[in-house]
């Protein structure tokens, strides 16, 4: 039988820097949430964060009931996940730890409660191996950062993952307005980090050869194919690349010199001699700018982007390639 139990209750296990995000997010949708971690000033740096990422969470949108208020921190893992209807575990990227902490949560959680992980780096067939009772119900909920603002989130089931929790977990990230991929094969690094990583390394190349700074390769990607990413992916810039004649004539088109490229790609490594190249151009770059200087540019120019996709969702909704 299906399982329709609404989520409204979310216990957040880890929570630095996308742990918080997750938290001021699910506040935004107002859903309850309370948030574990041992780190003696973690409840602090939650609430500062929550209360930073509050007024761009109000630009976007406010569901009915959200709240700061609905947030509750404790340091006691079975308070904090005391009847969740969902977990969403934030921990350090170790599997030992993740496999004892899975094995706690199988024991105090009932066996329709997902739990849902962020990890970018381990498969969920080796965390659930840890959940002796009921590993089907144990996914990959991994975000983007900051998942506040970026709404993807990639659905990454284990060998013992039930299509019940993937479905559920699909529908319940979807329901707060975030964006599911579901990926069928597990993955290291699963699809967008192995997409940034293969762009990382041609650009880790160019800046090594001499060919360009790390501020004039920025430019190149931000002011060029960065802007249309921010539209559209991929395989659908190819289908306009086209013209009238689509995907078909691009690749009648383009396959050629596209592979052709392929095989001038560069493959670095990433020695400390190399690395200390990068950072030298990188703050080149940055100049006196500081950290949080730069994210509170990215952020801005975020929150327009994804207004702007918004709107224009809402005006013209595309259609399912499903029928």
């Amino acid at each position: 039988m299906s399982n329709t139990k609404s989520i409204r209750r979310i216990a957040i296990i880890g929570t630095g820097v996308i742990g918080a995000s997750w938290a001021s997010l699910f506040l935004a949708k107002g859903l309850q949430v309370v948030a574990t971690d041992p780190a003696p000033t973690a409840e602090t740096s939650l609430r500062k964060f929550v209360e930073a990422a509050w007024p761009a969470l109000t630009r976007l949108g406010l569901s009915p009931g959200a709240s700061q208020s609905n947030l509750k921190f404790t340091a006691d893992l079975a308070q904090a996940v005391a009847n969740a209807d969902l977990v969403q575990e934030n921990g350090p990227e170790r599997i030992e730890f993740k496999q004892r902490l899975y094995g706690q949560l199988d024991e105090l959680l009932p066996a329709d409660v997902i739990i849902a992980s962020s990890s970018s780096g381990l498969t969920m067939s080796e965390i659930q191996k840890g959940a002796a009772a009921h590993p089907e119900r144990c996914v990959i909920g991994h975000p983007f950062n900051p998942p506040h603002l970026i709404p993807l989130v990639e659905i990454v089931g284990g060998t013992k993952t039930s299509e019940e929790t993937i479905r559920r977990a699909t529908e319940f990230y979807a329901s707060i307005g975030q964006r599911p991929v579901r990926l069928n094969k597990e993955m290291p690094g699963h699809v967008a980090n192995r997409l940034q990583a293969a762009l990382a390394r041609e650009v880790y190349y160019l800046v090594a050869e001499g060919i360009v700074s790390a501020s004039d390769v920025d430019t190149a990607l931000s002011w060029g194919p960065g802007l249309r990413w921010g539209v559209m992916g991929n395989m659908m810039l190819n289908h306009l690349g086209g013209g009238p004649g689509g995907i078909e004539h691009f690749f009648h088109q383009f396959a050629g010199p596209t592979t052709a490229w392929w095989k001038t790609l560069g493959a670095p490594v990433l020695t400390p001699e190399l690395q200390k190249k990068l950072i030298d151009s990188v703050h080149a770059e940055v100049g006196s700018r500081t950290i949080e200087t730069l994210e509170q540019e990215r952020d801005d120019v975020l929150l327009g982007l994804v207004e702007l996709r918004k709107r224009s969702e809402t005006a013209a909704p595309h259609e399912s390639a499903a029928k």
